[in-house]
Parts: C-alpha cells; sequence; structure tokens
C-alpha cells in the first residue's frame, strides 16, 4: 500500500500527528546534506549506571547484549521554551477547500500542520512548546510544557481548528498579541501564523504588539502565510469575478486582469514596509507560501533555535 496516496484521499487532520512526523522524517533524510547539525540532543556516550539514578535513559539493547545496565550521555539536553501563535480568522481559511490534504491546503490548514511538525520536532529536541489561538477574542492559552500529555492536549486542539467550518470574521491582531505577550513571562522563542489581514487597523498598532511580543528578550519569527498565485500575483481567470472581503463582508465585482498590474504594486509595497518593520524591530520575517513545502518553516527553527540556545 502507498501511504502517501492513502493519506492523500482522507481528511488531512484526522492524521495530524501521522503527518506531521511525515513531514519531520522527510526534512530529517535530507538533513546532513544542509548546514544544520545537532538536530538532536547528540548521543555522546555510555557510563555504568549507578543504583538510586533516574532508568530514564538506561540503554536496553546493550543491556540484553551484555547483561551491565549502561545509560546514554548527550552532549546537548537544553530546554527550549517554544510558544506557537496561531491566527484562526477569517481570512486564514482561504482558498477555500472542502478537504484538506497535504497537497492541498489553506492558510490555516497549512498553518496547523507546521505547528505540528514544529512540536514534533520540539518533542525530539525535549523541549517545552505552548499555543495561543486567536481570532475576534484571544480564544486559547497554553503554557509551554514538555509532557506527552500536553503534545497529545494541543495536537487535538489543532485538529478541532482544522475543522471549523465557521471562522470569526474579524479579529484584532494587535489586542491580543498584548494579551499574549503578557503571558509569556519566561524567555522564549516565540512563532507567529498568521496572513496579516485585518480590517480597520491603526498605524502602528500591530508593530507595537509584535514589539511588546519582544518583551523579557523572547525571539520572535512571524511566519507570514499567503496563497501567492492569487493573493501576491493576483492570477485569476479573465471571467468577471466577485472578490468578497470575508473579515468585512464588503464585495467588489471586476475582471481581474484589469486591475492586476496596479494590485501587484500595491502588495508589494506593503510587503517592503513589513519586512522593514519587522527588521527594525529585530523581528524574523519568513514569507510562507501555502502550496509550498514544509522545509522553509523546519529550517528557519533549526537556524532560530542554534542562535537561541
Amino acid at each position: 500500500m502507498n501511504l502517501q496516496s492513502e493519506l492523500n484521499k482522507a481528511p488531512l487532520f484526522q492524521n495530524l500527528e501521522l503527518l506531521a512526523n511525515q513531514v519531520v522524517e522527510g526534512f530529517i533524510s535530507g538533513i546532513h546534506k544542509s548546514p544544520f547539525h545537532g538536530f538532536s540532543a547528540e548521543f555522546a556516550e555510555h557510563k555504568i549506571y549507578n543504583v538510586g539514578e533516574s532508568t530514564k535513559h538506561i540503554d536496553w539493547k546493550l543491556y540484553a547484549k551484555t547483561d551491565k545496565l549502561y545509560t546514554k550521555r548527550y552532549e546537548e539536553e537544553t530546554n527550549l521554551r517554544c510558544h506557537m501563535i496561531l491566527d484562526n480568522s477569517a481570512s486564514m481559511y482561504y482558498p477555500e477547500i472542502k478537504n484538506l490534504t497535504i497537497d492541498n491546503l489553506n492558510k490555516v490548514g497549512f498553518s496547523v500542520l507546521a505547528i505540528a511538525a514544529l512540536m514534533n520536532v520540539l518533542k525530539r529536541q525535549r523541549d517545552a512548546v505552548g499555543l495561543s489561538v486567536y481570532s475576534d477574542g484571544y480564544h486559547y492559552y497554553s503554557p509551554e510544557k514538555g509532557s506527552e500529555r500536553h503534545r497529545q492536549m494541543l495536537l487535538a486542539k489543532l485538529s478541532e481548528i482544522s475543522l471549523d467550518t465557521r471562522p470569526a470574521q474579524q479579529t484584532e491582531t494587535y489586542t491580543y498579541l498584548h494579551q499574549i505577550a503578557e503571558k509569556i513571562k519566561r524567555r522564549s522563542l516565540i512563532f507567529l501564523f498568521t496572513d496579516m489581514f485585518q480590517a480597520n487597523i491603526e498605524d502602528g498598532k500591530l508593530f507595537d504588539a509584535l514589539r511588546h511580543l519582544k518583551y523579557n528578550k523572547h525571539e520572535v519569527v512571524l511566519f507570514h502565510v499567503l496563497d501567492k498565485d492569487t493573493e501576491l500575483h493576483f492570477n485569476f481567470d479573465h471571467a468577471p469575478k466577485r472578490f468578497l472581503d470575508v473579515e468585512t463582508g464588503e464585495h467588489i465585482d471586476l475582471y481581474s486582469d484589469t486591475v492586476k498590474d496596479v494590485y501587484e504594486r500595491s502588495i508589494e509595497n506593503q510587503l517592503e514596509a513589513l519586512k522593514l518593520k519587522c527588521a527594525q524591530y529585530k523581528i524574523k520575517y519568513v514569507d510562507i507560501d501555502v502550496k509550498a513545502h514544509f522545509h522553509r518553516v523546519l529550517n528557519t527553527f533549526m537556524v532560530e533555535r542554534q542562535k537561541f540556545v
């Protein structure tokens, strides 16, 4: 049986943990070709087990061969704390897809699977992970923990989000980022998944909130999630279309090719301003295409983790 083809036929998020593991295994298989080392706590040597020590790292395979108890000693065992922030507003559910698959994702679907994959990596690294979810309210918060029970709870929440068919229409990202910043007390690596679309935002408010996330010496990575083909390049067929703002309900009827050039210049200017502001506040900006692979997210994590620890 072809595992990939079978998974692609099923609703994606019934298999969230399995697919997250698949994404990470694919990444690991090529990591020896990349400059990223120390992906997991590297095994260094064995030492004789002493009575009273934890049995957690006993090498049972070696015991079966030698009839002696040895434990594994590791070169790196860190206590990285990582907090994931997910924008769950209506615009994140674009494009509208009835059955999400790993090859056919909207923005929230990509973000959910990317977070699950990062959680898989954090588990391997023995690091702690937390999660915040917002839309028209600050709907979910879970602090950073490293237990398997905690990870399963977060996976269940992410699966629930992916199945939501009635997302909240409007959001005030800056309001909830301030609230999230107040909750994260200990220094953490923070990943924000958002499309940065919001109605009626006052200039400066969003970046004040992003700057607040840098409080307590947190490191912040902004994953700017877009369907680049349509949202960046405005590639639609030449038939007349109704374009709807899912967060305000406003709409406009037009032929896409009549505004394509103006639209592309406008969105490029907005993105350049966003990148400059992120650079000013020392926030890592990473543009993400939902049609692309997850390696960009995982590579970013590896680079930022090395700098963080």
